[in-house]
């Protein structure tokens, strides 16, 4: 009797398992749609670059926002900070069927750290960001050894900036740039912000300008020496751009008043 109930537990919960439908969430590059979740979200993964799951990674949030650009079905996997997984498939729609999506604890569909290990979470956390700040770095160096194009530049005082690459990898977006000096002095950096804008900044009603602070920056610029150029890579948690939506990099001199702002194109 033992031996029939057993074998009936574990058909039945073959059955159930064979019978998990994942979700299917809707997205463009024209709103945002927004997933809530019941704990906070640690990492989310899109299986294609033209679909973009945004989150916060400096202050844990329990929401993200995905956007998509036109393309093939692809998939979306997020894990919270419990350790629950949840998987979506990943489908572009010109009209959206929600913008809002509450996702319960029951629709987990397992969990990523076995019940052995839950009792060093923070440990596993320092791992794992020590091994992304490797990739970031790994695939930063790469970058910097491909041929230079250029998709924006912007001259001022002698100093030249220039954005050469816009590359969509895994969950970020790596910018490849450049920054020349042929002005006879050194220019040494106070900062270089990145950022999106949108509208018309003589229109103060519809002008934003979001700052879309890096995650990893590799051979940051501190000095260039005149008849220097030194090039290097803001690693930035993915996005996507709107249609309306262009990219802005401001260079500041530290104790001096040269700056240069490079405003890129729609890509």
């Amino acid at each position: 009797m033992k031996t029939i109930i057993i074998l009936i537990t574990l058909i039945v919960s073959s059955s159930l398992h064979a019978q998990v439908v994942f979700d299917t969430l809707y997205a463009n590059n024209k709103k945002s749609v927004a997933l809530f979740f019941p704990q906070a979200i640690r990492q989310g993964i899109t299986g294609a670059s033209h679909f973009v799951f945004t989150y916060n990674r400096e202050t844990k949030q329990y929401f993200g926002l995905l956007q998509a650009q036109r393309g093939e079905a692809s998939n979306l996997l997020v894990v919270t900070d419990d350790g629950q997984v949840y998987s979506y498939i990943l489908k572009y729609a010109e009209q959206l069927p929600k913008l809002n999506y509450f996702v319960s604890r029951t629709e987990s569909i397992g969990t990523e750290v076995p019940l052995s290990v839950k009792s060093k979470p923070k440990q596993l956390a320092l791992d794992s960001m020590e091994k992304s700040m490797v990739y970031y770095k790994s695939f930063s160096k790469y970058l910097l050894k491909t041929t230079p194009k250029r998709l924006a530049s912007k001259k001022r005082n002698g100093i030249k900036l220039q954005l050469q690459k816009m590359v969509y990898h895994k969950s970020e977006t790596y910018l490849v740039m450049e920054v020349s000096n042929t002005s006879g002095i050194t220019f040494e950096t106070n900062f270089l912000k990145v950022y999106s804008v949108s509208g018309n900044k003589k229109r103060k009603a519809s002008y934003q300008r979001l700052e879309m602070k890096p995650i990893y920056i590799c051979n940051y610029p501190n000095k260039i020496w005149n008849g220097q150029s030194l090039r290097f890579v803001y690693v930035l948690p993915k996005y996507v751009l709107g249609d309306k939506e262009k990219l802005l990099v401001e260079l500041q001199e530290l104790n001096g008043g040269r700056k240069v702002v490079l405003k890129s194109c729609h890509f």
